[in-house]
């Protein structure tokens, strides 16, 4: 076992220049992925309706008592992880958790603290605020990193996100990444914020689905994460897909567990949920990379 991962880490590094070359997200690329984020809400509105399960975990009996057992279920969403399209690769990935003694009003209440995401998702988010909100609309930015092996990626990207409640006890949070840019050389002295849809590609879209019930005595949460990113060569994608998709959900089911120790950190006589006070702050970043 230890040969083989030694031996994946040797050809991931072998593949580094193919996989951080430049890349430019191309029309029908976007098409592709526009496609598919409007059949994946599609999907979502069906379970609205009183005939279909809600949630993904009405499915599988055995989901939903791993997830009141503590533990964090994490799924792909299609085949295994990703799907390619032209010059592109999603992924689609699901996760689960139950947070007990939870009402959706605290769960809420920590989905729209955007300021505070850079305190409650560290060490991914680097930074984040609240830009303004609307009625059930949300606009918030965040720069996030990830360091893997000799990748060293970040982005600076703006979200526009909507509560559509359901009931007094079902709701779901659609998030999308409205733009994006990549930081080149992030957190040296010449670091610098790239045009939109420009750079290594490693994150050209995000889509974010977020389902939530109030029952047994807690909250269930379901979070379905859609990414869109530059496409793998098919000589590499043997090699590098596994990692991708082992990176997917080590990365879900880490926001899942952060997402409920924040609502389990929620005192007593907490803010009303729902409140979005956007604070007038830019990111730290924004005197190197714009803002």
């Amino acid at each position: 076992m230890r040969v083989l991962k030694m031996l994946s880490i040797l050809g991931l590094i072998a593949a580094a220049p193919v996989l951080v070359r430049a890349a430019e997200l191309q029309p029908a690329t976007i098409k592709a992925w526009e496609e598919y984020v409007r059949a994946a809400e599609e999907r979502v509105q069906t379970t609205t309706d009183s005939r279909h399960p809600f949630l993904w975990l009405d499915q599988s009996p055995e989901k939903r008592a791993q997830v009141q057992r503590g533990e964090v279920v994490v799924a792909p969403m299609v085949g295994h992880g990703t799907k390619g399209i032209q010059e592109g690769l999603i992924h689609d990935w699901i996760g689960a958790v139950f947070i007990p003694n939870a009402r959706i009003d605290g769960l809420t209440r920590v989905l729209h603290d955007y300021d505070e995401y850079k305190d409650i998702y560290k060490p991914v988010v680097a930074d984040s605020r609240t830009v303004g909100c609307a009625d059930q609309n949300q606009e918030f930015a965040m720069v996030w990193q990830r360091k893997v092996l000799f990748v060293n990626a970040a982005m600076q990207g703006h979200y526009l996100a909507r509560d559509i409640a359901v009931d007094a006890q079902h709701g779901y949070n659609i998030a999308d990444m409205t733009s994006v840019q990549e930081i080149d050389n992030y957190g040296r002295a010449n670091q610098r914020l790239l045009p939109p849809d420009q750079g290594k590609g490693f994150l050209w879209r995000l889509h974010s689905i977020a389902r939530y019930e109030e029952a047994d005595g807690g909250v269930y949460l379901e979070l379905e994460v859609i990414a869109l990113s530059r496409d793998v060569p098919a000589s590499l994608a043997w090699l590098v897909n596994p990692v991708v998709n082992h990176l997917s959900i080590n990365s879900l089911t880490t926001t899942l567990r952060q997402t409920r120790q924040a609502v389990n950190r929620l005192p007593v006589d907490s803010e009303r949920a729902g409140v979005c006070k956007p604070r007038g702050r830019h990111l730290e970043t924004a005197s190197s990379v714009g803002e």
